[in-house]
């Protein structure tokens, strides 16, 4: 099942649209050489026709199969509307010249006005918002998975009762397997990570190590995750960064990670988190440094009807 699957691997690459032109292929071939297999992608990056060449040039030399690849794609905010949710993942596949995505996630529950823009804004630069209906927008997505085109669907930031909504949707044929949300020692999520576990849907933390210092979408008040003496002493203990711990953490209680870099150094390092495991009572300690602080709260937003992060979880 896709469930075990995500847990199985435990680890993404994000490639996202801080990656610097021309940088995702490379840093995808150097991920599937590292031994990554799962790949958190989207249109709205404007580079999946690099990553999906990547991927089909690993595949032509032999290092993996496309069965061994995981690729999350995202439903963008402007293509909420029903009639434009496969139109949007068919540009997707033509990006990466592939027959399907193994998971297809509605990036946020709130809709924008559909065009050509993707940011769309009135003459004032405030953004102009859409009426959003999740439900009839996951009867679409239902749609593309009966024709093939996705094997499994999901969500990202989705609080409790947004996920409810789709849960309790009279008819629904295919449920989210996975909730993409932030997710650190800093953010813990129990709530929101209880729940989930009791309606089997998976939880996938991005900025897992905590995040850039970009004001223009990163609450820059919040502290450095990773000079947390806590991680940094715990780090010393494995000869661990404060990186890894953080990483470990999350993976050691079944959460999804998906760190996003283009250094190929880090790329590496990333991954080198599975040969060592943390006791309980360094989980625990852990667990404890949490102070309910997201690094990405998307307030430019938080006047759409739908924006998320209002409720406790």
């Amino acid at each position: 099942s896709l469930i075990k699957t995500l847990k199985r691997c435990l680890h993404y690459l994000c490639v996202s649209n801080k990656t610097p032109k021309g940088k995702a292929l490379e840093c995808v071939k150097l991920a599937i050489d590292v031994g990554y297999r799962h790949f958190d992608g989207a249109l709205v990056y404007f580079n999946e026709h690099e990553v999906g060449q990547a991927i089909r040039e690993k595949i032509a030399d032999g290092s993996v199969r496309r069965e061994d690849i995981f690729y999350c794609g995202k439903l963008w905010n402007t293509f909420h509307p029903p009639e434009l949710v496969r139109p949007a993942l068919e540009r997707t596949l033509k990006a990466l010249k592939l027959d399907y995505v193994d998971l297809y996630i509605v990036e946020l529950p709130m809709a924008f006005k559909p065009g050509m823009e993707f940011y769309p804004k009135d003459e004032n630069g405030k953004y102009i918002y859409h009426q959003t209906d999740l439900c009839a927008t996951w009867e679409a997505l239902e749609a593309c998975k009966d024709a093939g085109l996705v094997r499994s669907l999901g969500v990202s930031n989705f609080n409790h009762r947004q996920l409810e909504l789709l849960l309790n949707k009279p008819g629904l044929k295919h449920k989210p397997v996975s909730n993409q949300v932030e997710c650190h020692p800093y953010f813990t999520q129990p709530k929101l990570l209880e729940y989930c576990r009791q309606n089997d849907i998976v939880i996938v933390g991005y900025c897992p190590i905590g995040s850039s210092r970009d004001a223009s979408w990163v609450n820059v008040t919040s502290p450095p995750l990773l000079e947390d003496k806590l991680l940094v002493s715990i780090g010393k203990k494995y000869n661990k960064s404060s990186a890894q711990v953080a990483l470990r953490f999350n993976v050691q209680r079944g959460v999804v990670v998906i760190p996003k870099s283009f250094s190929p150094e880090r790329i590496t390092h990333n991954f080198q988190i599975f040969d060592f495991s943390l006791t309980e009572e360094e989980m625990k300690g852990i667990e404890d440094l949490n102070k309910n602080i997201r690094f990405v709260e998307l307030l430019m937003w938080s006047d759409h009807p739908e924006y998320p992060f209002h409720d406790e979880f």
